[in-house]
Protein backbone atom coordinates (compact mmCIF):
# COMPACT_ATOMS: atom_id res chain seq x y z
CA UNK A 1 0.00 0.00 0.00
CA UNK A 2 1.60 3.33 -0.98
CA UNK A 3 0.44 6.77 0.27
CA UNK A 4 -0.12 9.35 -2.34
CA UNK A 5 0.65 6.43 -5.33
CA UNK A 6 -0.27 7.42 -8.59
CA UNK A 7 -3.00 4.48 -9.43
CA UNK A 8 -5.63 6.61 -6.89
CA UNK A 9 -5.20 9.87 -9.28
CA UNK A 10 -6.25 11.45 -12.35
CA UNK A 11 -3.74 11.04 -15.54
CA UNK A 12 -1.47 13.90 -15.26
CA UNK A 13 -2.03 14.60 -11.95
CA UNK A 14 1.87 14.34 -10.07
CA UNK A 15 1.62 12.95 -6.40
CA UNK A 16 3.58 15.76 -5.23
CA UNK A 17 0.21 18.28 -6.47
CA UNK A 18 -1.67 15.40 -4.06
CA UNK A 19 0.19 15.92 -1.27
CA UNK A 20 0.25 19.46 -1.54
CA UNK A 21 -3.97 19.56 -1.75
CA UNK A 22 -4.07 16.89 1.02
CA UNK A 23 -1.47 19.47 2.96
CA UNK A 24 -4.07 21.93 2.81
CA UNK A 25 -6.44 19.56 5.10
CA UNK A 26 -3.17 20.01 7.68
CA UNK A 27 -2.75 23.32 7.60
CA UNK A 28 -6.57 24.65 8.63
CA UNK A 29 -6.57 21.87 10.93
CA UNK A 30 -4.63 23.91 13.33
CA UNK A 31 -7.15 26.25 13.24
CA UNK A 32 -10.36 24.28 14.17
CA UNK A 33 -8.27 22.00 16.56
CA UNK A 34 -6.69 25.24 18.18
CA UNK A 35 -9.21 28.13 17.94
CA UNK A 36 -13.02 26.31 18.08
CA UNK A 37 -11.90 22.76 19.99
CA UNK A 38 -9.54 23.07 22.35
CA UNK A 39 -8.38 26.15 23.57
CA UNK A 40 -10.13 29.78 22.57
CA UNK A 41 -13.74 28.70 22.90
CA UNK A 42 -12.88 27.43 26.61
CA UNK A 43 -11.08 30.95 27.23
CA UNK A 44 -13.65 32.74 25.51
CA UNK A 45 -16.51 31.31 27.79
CA UNK A 46 -13.78 31.32 30.95
CA UNK A 47 -12.31 34.57 30.63
CA UNK A 48 -13.46 37.02 28.07
CA UNK A 49 -17.26 36.16 29.55
CA UNK A 50 -16.31 35.54 32.80
CA UNK A 51 -18.53 32.24 33.09
CA UNK A 52 -21.44 34.19 32.80
CA UNK A 53 -24.89 31.47 32.48
CA UNK A 54 -24.80 32.75 28.71
CA UNK A 55 -20.97 32.30 27.98
CA UNK A 56 -22.11 28.97 25.98
CA UNK A 57 -24.98 30.07 24.17
CA UNK A 58 -22.59 33.64 23.43
CA UNK A 59 -19.60 31.37 22.26
CA UNK A 60 -22.30 29.22 19.47
CA UNK A 61 -23.95 32.38 18.52
CA UNK A 62 -20.59 33.65 17.32
CA UNK A 63 -19.73 31.08 15.33
CA UNK A 64 -22.75 30.40 14.12
CA UNK A 65 -22.94 34.26 13.15
CA UNK A 66 -19.71 32.95 11.06
CA UNK A 67 -21.30 30.52 9.33
CA UNK A 68 -24.02 32.66 8.42
CA UNK A 69 -21.49 35.02 6.83
CA UNK A 70 -20.12 31.67 5.00
CA UNK A 71 -23.15 31.07 3.77
CA UNK A 72 -23.96 34.51 2.39
CA UNK A 73 -21.03 34.99 0.78
CA UNK A 74 -20.19 31.62 -0.60
CA UNK A 75 -22.28 31.39 -3.26
CA UNK A 76 -21.28 34.52 -4.82
CA UNK A 77 -17.59 33.22 -4.49
CA UNK A 78 -18.21 29.87 -5.72
CA UNK A 79 -19.72 31.35 -9.19
CA UNK A 80 -17.20 33.74 -9.32
CA UNK A 81 -14.47 30.52 -9.09
CA UNK A 82 -16.21 28.50 -11.78
CA UNK A 83 -16.74 31.32 -14.14
CA UNK A 84 -13.30 32.51 -13.58
CA UNK A 85 -11.55 29.24 -13.18
CA UNK A 86 -9.80 30.82 -9.93
CA UNK A 87 -10.59 28.51 -7.06
CA UNK A 88 -7.07 29.11 -6.20
CA UNK A 89 -6.62 32.60 -6.04
CA UNK A 90 -9.70 32.55 -3.70
CA UNK A 91 -8.51 29.72 -1.91
CA UNK A 92 -4.86 31.97 -1.02
CA UNK A 93 -6.89 34.93 -0.51
CA UNK A 94 -9.42 32.82 2.42
CA UNK A 95 -5.89 31.26 3.63
CA UNK A 96 -4.67 34.69 4.22
CA UNK A 97 -7.95 36.18 5.77
CA UNK A 98 -8.09 33.11 8.29
CA UNK A 99 -4.19 33.30 9.15
CA UNK A 100 -4.27 37.46 10.06
CA UNK A 101 -7.59 37.03 12.10
CA UNK A 102 -6.65 34.16 14.03
CA UNK A 103 -2.72 35.68 14.71
CA UNK A 104 -5.77 38.64 16.03
CA UNK A 105 -7.23 36.84 18.51
CA UNK A 106 -3.79 37.23 20.39
CA UNK A 107 -5.08 40.97 21.34
CA UNK A 108 -8.50 39.65 23.35
CA UNK A 109 -8.90 39.57 27.04
CA UNK A 110 -11.77 39.94 29.37
CA UNK A 111 -15.25 41.72 28.40
CA UNK A 112 -12.83 41.86 24.86
CA UNK A 113 -16.58 41.20 23.39
CA UNK A 114 -16.26 42.89 20.40
CA UNK A 115 -12.86 41.90 19.37
CA UNK A 116 -13.04 38.71 19.82
CA UNK A 117 -16.49 38.36 18.26
CA UNK A 118 -15.39 40.40 15.17
CA UNK A 119 -12.27 37.98 14.79
CA UNK A 120 -13.84 34.99 15.34
CA UNK A 121 -16.54 35.29 12.51
CA UNK A 122 -13.64 36.82 10.12
CA UNK A 123 -11.87 33.88 10.90
CA UNK A 124 -14.49 31.13 10.54
CA UNK A 125 -15.36 32.76 6.59
CA UNK A 126 -11.77 32.25 5.44
CA UNK A 127 -11.87 28.89 6.71
CA UNK A 128 -15.07 27.92 5.73
CA UNK A 129 -14.26 29.44 2.29
CA UNK A 130 -11.09 28.06 1.97
CA UNK A 131 -12.33 24.66 2.69
CA UNK A 132 -15.18 24.38 0.28
CA UNK A 133 -12.34 25.65 -2.47
CA UNK A 134 -10.12 23.18 -1.71
CA UNK A 135 -12.74 20.54 -1.49
CA UNK A 136 -13.71 21.22 -5.36
CA UNK A 137 -9.96 20.15 -6.44
CA UNK A 138 -10.97 16.40 -4.73
CA UNK A 139 -12.69 15.28 -8.27
CA UNK A 140 -9.87 17.32 -10.33
CA UNK A 141 -7.07 14.92 -8.34
CA UNK A 142 -8.57 11.48 -7.89
CA UNK A 143 -9.83 9.01 -10.02
CA UNK A 144 -13.96 8.28 -9.10
CA UNK A 145 -13.04 4.79 -8.08
CA UNK A 146 -10.38 6.45 -5.20
CA UNK A 147 -12.23 9.42 -4.10
CA UNK A 148 -12.85 8.08 -1.45
CA UNK A 149 -8.80 7.23 -0.43
CA UNK A 150 -8.09 10.09 -1.47
CA UNK A 151 -10.15 12.12 0.32
CA UNK A 152 -9.53 10.56 3.65
CA UNK A 153 -5.62 10.88 2.48
CA UNK A 154 -6.61 14.46 3.07
CA UNK A 155 -8.30 14.20 6.39
CA UNK A 156 -5.85 11.62 7.83
CA UNK A 157 -2.91 14.17 7.26
CA UNK A 158 -5.31 17.11 8.40
CA UNK A 159 -5.56 15.53 11.77
CA UNK A 160 -1.69 15.20 11.46
CA UNK A 161 -1.51 18.85 11.06
CA UNK A 162 -3.66 19.23 13.74
CA UNK A 163 -2.43 17.54 15.93
CA UNK A 164 1.62 19.04 14.69
CA UNK A 165 -0.46 22.49 15.86
CA UNK A 166 -1.70 21.36 19.46
CA UNK A 167 1.52 19.97 20.31
CA UNK A 168 3.57 23.20 19.60
CA UNK A 169 0.64 25.04 21.64
CA UNK A 170 0.86 22.42 24.34
CA UNK A 171 4.62 23.04 24.47
CA UNK A 172 4.31 26.16 24.88
CA UNK A 173 1.58 25.80 27.51
CA UNK A 174 3.92 24.15 29.79
CA UNK A 175 6.91 25.97 29.38
CA UNK A 176 4.76 29.24 29.96
CA UNK A 177 3.14 28.03 33.19
CA UNK A 178 6.65 26.76 34.81
CA UNK A 179 8.32 30.00 33.78
CA UNK A 180 4.73 31.91 35.39
CA UNK A 181 3.18 33.47 32.53
CA UNK A 182 -0.73 34.37 32.73
CA UNK A 183 -3.20 32.66 30.95
CA UNK A 184 -3.96 34.81 28.55
CA UNK A 185 -0.33 35.37 27.29
CA UNK A 186 -0.66 31.30 26.97
CA UNK A 187 -3.65 31.67 24.78
CA UNK A 188 -2.34 34.39 22.75
CA UNK A 189 0.80 32.48 22.25
CA UNK A 190 -1.55 29.67 21.09
CA UNK A 191 -3.33 31.82 18.92
CA UNK A 192 0.15 33.32 17.03
CA UNK A 193 1.19 29.11 16.44
CA UNK A 194 -2.02 28.41 15.08
CA UNK A 195 -1.65 31.27 12.48
CA UNK A 196 1.62 31.18 11.61
CA UNK A 197 1.43 26.82 11.23
CA UNK A 198 -1.28 27.43 8.88
CA UNK A 199 -0.07 29.73 6.32
CA UNK A 200 3.06 28.13 6.46
CA UNK A 201 1.53 24.39 5.75
CA UNK A 202 -0.77 26.01 3.06
CA UNK A 203 1.50 27.25 0.70
CA UNK A 204 2.35 24.40 -0.93
CA UNK A 205 -1.14 23.82 -2.76
CA UNK A 206 -0.89 28.00 -2.91
CA UNK A 207 2.42 26.82 -5.17
CA UNK A 208 1.61 23.57 -6.47
CA UNK A 209 -2.37 23.03 -7.27
CA UNK A 210 -3.34 23.44 -10.87
CA UNK A 211 -6.39 25.18 -12.22
CA UNK A 212 -7.52 22.77 -14.50
CA UNK A 213 -11.52 24.18 -15.28
CA UNK A 214 -11.48 26.28 -18.75
CA UNK A 215 -12.84 29.89 -17.70
CA UNK A 216 -16.16 30.77 -18.98
CA UNK A 217 -16.76 34.69 -18.12
CA UNK A 218 -13.58 36.27 -17.10
CA UNK A 219 -15.35 39.78 -17.23
CA UNK A 220 -17.74 38.85 -14.71
CA UNK A 221 -18.71 41.60 -12.29
CA UNK A 222 -19.77 40.85 -8.66
CA UNK A 223 -23.20 42.33 -9.03
CA UNK A 224 -23.72 39.81 -11.70
CA UNK A 225 -21.88 37.35 -9.69
CA UNK A 226 -24.25 37.75 -7.03
CA UNK A 227 -27.31 37.53 -9.55
CA UNK A 228 -26.03 34.45 -11.09
CA UNK A 229 -25.51 32.91 -7.67
CA UNK A 230 -28.85 33.16 -6.25
CA UNK A 231 -30.06 32.69 -10.15
CA UNK A 232 -27.76 29.25 -9.63
CA UNK A 233 -28.89 28.55 -6.07
CA UNK A 234 -32.62 28.03 -7.14
CA UNK A 235 -31.19 26.03 -10.24
CA UNK A 236 -29.57 23.75 -7.69
CA UNK A 237 -32.77 23.67 -5.79
CA UNK A 238 -34.83 23.18 -8.61
CA UNK A 239 -32.44 20.53 -9.36
CA UNK A 240 -32.89 18.34 -6.10
CA UNK A 241 -35.87 16.53 -7.53
CA UNK A 242 -33.45 15.29 -10.61
CA UNK A 243 -30.83 14.42 -8.52
CA UNK A 244 -32.63 13.16 -5.56
CA UNK A 245 -29.98 11.19 -3.96
CA UNK A 246 -27.53 14.41 -3.83
CA UNK A 247 -30.47 15.90 -2.16
CA UNK A 248 -30.92 13.18 0.58
CA UNK A 249 -26.77 13.47 1.24
CA UNK A 250 -27.59 16.95 1.90
CA UNK A 251 -30.30 16.78 3.95
CA UNK A 252 -27.98 13.54 5.95
CA UNK A 253 -24.86 15.95 5.91
CA UNK A 254 -26.95 18.70 7.88
CA UNK A 255 -28.23 16.47 10.07
CA UNK A 256 -24.99 14.64 11.45
CA UNK A 257 -22.88 17.96 10.64
CA UNK A 258 -25.31 19.53 13.16
CA UNK A 259 -23.82 17.21 15.75
CA UNK A 260 -20.46 17.77 14.39
CA UNK A 261 -19.80 21.13 14.43
CA UNK A 262 -21.20 20.81 17.85
CA UNK A 263 -18.80 18.81 19.21
CA UNK A 264 -16.12 20.66 17.62
CA UNK A 265 -17.49 23.84 19.04
CA UNK A 266 -17.86 23.02 22.79
CA UNK A 267 -16.04 19.76 23.49
CA UNK A 268 -13.36 21.76 25.79
CA UNK A 269 -16.19 23.65 27.63
CA UNK A 270 -18.10 19.91 28.17
CA UNK A 271 -14.97 19.22 29.39
CA UNK A 272 -14.03 21.90 31.50
CA UNK A 273 -18.01 22.59 32.68
CA UNK A 274 -18.84 18.90 33.05
CA UNK A 275 -15.65 17.54 33.70
CA UNK A 276 -13.50 19.83 35.54
CA UNK A 277 -10.59 19.51 33.07
CA UNK A 278 -8.20 22.37 32.77
CA UNK A 279 -6.30 23.96 30.00
CA UNK A 280 -3.15 21.21 30.09
CA UNK A 281 -5.64 18.20 30.41
CA UNK A 282 -7.78 19.71 27.85
CA UNK A 283 -4.76 19.71 25.58
CA UNK A 284 -3.30 16.77 26.22
CA UNK A 285 -6.92 14.81 25.47
CA UNK A 286 -7.23 16.88 22.20
CA UNK A 287 -3.56 16.17 21.35
CA UNK A 288 -4.36 12.27 21.43
CA UNK A 289 -8.00 12.68 20.20
CA UNK A 290 -6.02 14.04 16.74
CA UNK A 291 -4.11 11.01 17.14
CA UNK A 292 -7.44 8.52 16.91
CA UNK A 293 -9.03 10.85 14.88
CA UNK A 294 -6.09 10.43 11.81
CA UNK A 295 -5.96 7.05 12.28
CA UNK A 296 -9.53 6.66 11.50
CA UNK A 297 -9.26 9.00 8.87
CA UNK A 298 -6.85 7.59 7.07
CA UNK A 299 -7.95 3.54 7.62
CA UNK A 300 -11.70 4.23 6.99
CA UNK A 301 -10.14 5.80 3.25
CA UNK A 302 -9.80 2.64 2.37
CA UNK A 303 -13.01 1.49 4.20
CA UNK A 304 -14.86 3.90 1.97
CA UNK A 305 -13.74 2.04 -1.66
CA UNK A 306 -14.00 -1.41 -0.39
CA UNK A 307 -17.16 -1.40 1.88
CA UNK A 308 -18.63 1.63 -0.48
CA UNK A 309 -19.18 5.27 1.05
CA UNK A 310 -23.04 4.67 2.19
CA UNK A 311 -22.15 1.94 4.41
CA UNK A 312 -18.57 3.04 5.54
CA UNK A 313 -20.86 6.40 6.47
CA UNK A 314 -23.21 4.64 8.47
CA UNK A 315 -20.86 2.74 10.24
CA UNK A 316 -19.19 6.21 11.74
CA UNK A 317 -22.39 7.25 12.96
CA UNK A 318 -23.45 4.87 14.71
CA UNK A 319 -20.06 5.06 16.40
CA UNK A 320 -21.18 8.88 16.84
CA UNK A 321 -24.62 7.65 18.87
CA UNK A 322 -21.95 5.58 21.01
CA UNK A 323 -19.84 8.12 21.69
CA UNK A 324 -23.15 10.62 22.97
CA UNK A 325 -24.08 7.72 25.47
CA UNK A 326 -20.41 7.45 26.58
CA UNK A 327 -20.28 10.96 27.41
CA UNK A 328 -23.19 12.05 28.83
CA UNK A 329 -23.09 8.84 31.66
CA UNK A 330 -19.31 9.55 32.25
CA UNK A 331 -19.11 10.25 35.40
CA UNK A 332 -15.17 10.19 35.79
CA UNK A 333 -12.29 10.89 33.30
CA UNK A 334 -11.86 7.72 32.36
CA UNK A 335 -14.97 6.98 30.36
CA UNK A 336 -14.90 10.94 29.11
CA UNK A 337 -11.74 9.87 27.65
CA UNK A 338 -13.37 6.80 26.02
CA UNK A 339 -16.37 9.29 24.72
CA UNK A 340 -13.42 11.43 22.92
CA UNK A 341 -11.46 8.93 21.45
CA UNK A 342 -14.58 7.40 20.06
CA UNK A 343 -15.33 11.27 18.46
CA UNK A 344 -12.01 11.31 16.90
CA UNK A 345 -12.44 7.65 15.16
CA UNK A 346 -15.97 9.27 14.08
CA UNK A 347 -15.00 12.50 13.19
CA UNK A 348 -12.48 12.61 10.04
CA UNK A 349 -14.24 9.60 8.77
CA UNK A 350 -17.92 11.15 9.03
CA UNK A 351 -16.43 13.70 6.96
CA UNK A 352 -14.24 12.45 5.11
CA UNK A 353 -17.30 10.26 3.44
CA UNK A 354 -19.37 12.45 3.07
CA UNK A 355 -16.87 14.81 0.74
CA UNK A 356 -16.01 11.92 -0.83
CA UNK A 357 -20.20 11.08 -1.69
CA UNK A 358 -20.24 14.54 -2.86
CA UNK A 359 -17.90 13.99 -5.47
CA UNK A 360 -19.93 10.83 -6.71
CA UNK A 361 -22.79 12.53 -7.14
CA UNK A 362 -21.73 15.93 -8.35
CA UNK A 363 -21.94 16.49 -11.91
CA UNK A 364 -18.38 17.20 -13.18
CA UNK A 365 -19.43 20.17 -14.61
CA UNK A 366 -20.82 21.51 -11.51
CA UNK A 367 -18.40 20.73 -8.85
CA UNK A 368 -18.06 24.33 -7.05
CA UNK A 369 -22.22 24.45 -7.78
CA UNK A 370 -22.85 21.52 -5.78
CA UNK A 371 -19.52 21.51 -3.47
CA UNK A 372 -20.81 25.33 -2.42
CA UNK A 373 -24.63 23.71 -1.59
CA UNK A 374 -23.14 20.76 0.11
CA UNK A 375 -20.88 23.31 2.57
CA UNK A 376 -24.00 25.91 2.72
CA UNK A 377 -26.01 23.18 4.03
CA UNK A 378 -22.87 22.08 6.45
CA UNK A 379 -22.31 25.64 7.89
CA UNK A 380 -26.36 26.09 8.41
CA UNK A 381 -25.36 22.87 10.28
CA UNK A 382 -22.35 24.54 12.13
CA UNK A 383 -25.50 27.60 13.07
CA UNK A 384 -28.51 25.05 14.10
CA UNK A 385 -26.01 22.24 16.07
CA UNK A 386 -24.28 24.74 18.05
CA UNK A 387 -26.63 26.90 18.92
CA UNK A 388 -29.06 24.11 20.00
CA UNK A 389 -26.63 23.03 22.18
CA UNK A 390 -26.49 26.67 24.05
CA UNK A 391 -29.67 27.19 23.81
CA UNK A 392 -30.33 23.95 26.03
CA UNK A 393 -27.89 24.91 28.26
CA UNK A 394 -29.08 28.47 28.92
CA UNK A 395 -32.65 27.69 29.17
CA UNK A 396 -31.60 24.40 31.99
CA UNK A 397 -29.42 26.50 34.41
CA UNK A 398 -26.03 25.50 32.62
CA UNK A 399 -27.45 21.78 32.02
CA UNK A 400 -24.44 20.33 29.57
CA UNK A 401 -25.51 16.60 29.94
CA UNK A 402 -29.03 17.06 28.61
CA UNK A 403 -27.82 19.19 26.16
CA UNK A 404 -24.99 16.71 24.37
CA UNK A 405 -28.14 14.00 24.93
CA UNK A 406 -30.19 16.50 22.18
CA UNK A 407 -27.10 16.81 20.20
CA UNK A 408 -27.32 12.62 20.15
CA UNK A 409 -30.56 12.71 17.98
CA UNK A 410 -28.54 14.62 14.97
CA UNK A 411 -26.78 12.11 14.87
CA UNK A 412 -29.24 9.31 14.32
CA UNK A 413 -31.67 11.65 12.48
CA UNK A 414 -28.82 11.27 10.18
CA UNK A 415 -28.80 7.81 10.00
CA UNK A 416 -32.19 7.61 9.03
CA UNK A 417 -31.69 9.90 6.40
CA UNK A 418 -29.21 8.26 5.15
CA UNK A 419 -30.46 4.56 4.32
CA UNK A 420 -32.67 5.73 1.17
CA UNK A 421 -29.52 7.17 -0.75
CA UNK A 422 -28.97 5.07 -4.10
CA UNK A 423 -25.21 6.02 -4.88
CA UNK A 424 -25.35 3.99 -8.35
CA UNK A 425 -28.44 6.37 -9.24
CA UNK A 426 -27.60 8.84 -8.36
CA UNK A 427 -23.91 8.36 -10.02
CA UNK A 428 -25.86 7.52 -13.31
CA UNK A 429 -27.70 10.81 -13.02
CA UNK A 430 -24.58 12.86 -12.50
CA UNK A 431 -23.31 11.34 -15.65
CA UNK A 432 -26.40 11.85 -17.52
CA UNK A 433 -26.12 15.56 -16.92
CA UNK A 434 -22.42 15.75 -17.56
CA UNK A 435 -22.72 14.31 -21.10
CA UNK A 436 -25.70 16.45 -21.46
CA UNK A 437 -23.92 19.48 -21.31
CA UNK A 438 -21.08 17.99 -23.56
CA UNK A 439 -23.31 17.69 -26.22
CA UNK A 440 -24.64 21.56 -25.87
CA UNK A 441 -21.27 22.66 -26.03
CA UNK A 442 -20.31 20.87 -29.17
Amino acid sequence: MKFFDRSALRPGVEPKECFSWALFDAANSGYSTVVLTAVFNAYFVSTICADADWATFAWSTTVACGNAVSMFLMPVIGRMADLRASKKKWLAAATLLCVVATALLAFCGPQTYAWAISMIVLSCLGFNVGETLNSAFLPEIARPEAVGKVSGWGWSLGYVGGLFTLALCLTVVLVGEKAGFANDSLVAASNVITAVVFFVLAIPSILFLKERSKARDQNISWGAAWRDSVAELRDTLSLLSTYIDFARLVLCGFLYQCGIATVITLAAVYASAVMGFGLIETLIMVLVVNITAAIGAFGFGYVQDRLGHKLALALTLVVWIAMVVTAASAQNAAVFWAAANLAGLAMGSSQSAGRAMVAVLAPAGRLAQFYSFWNMALWLSAIVGPITYGAVTWATGNDQRLAIIVVGFFFVFGLCALIPINLKRGEAAAQISQRAQASLRD
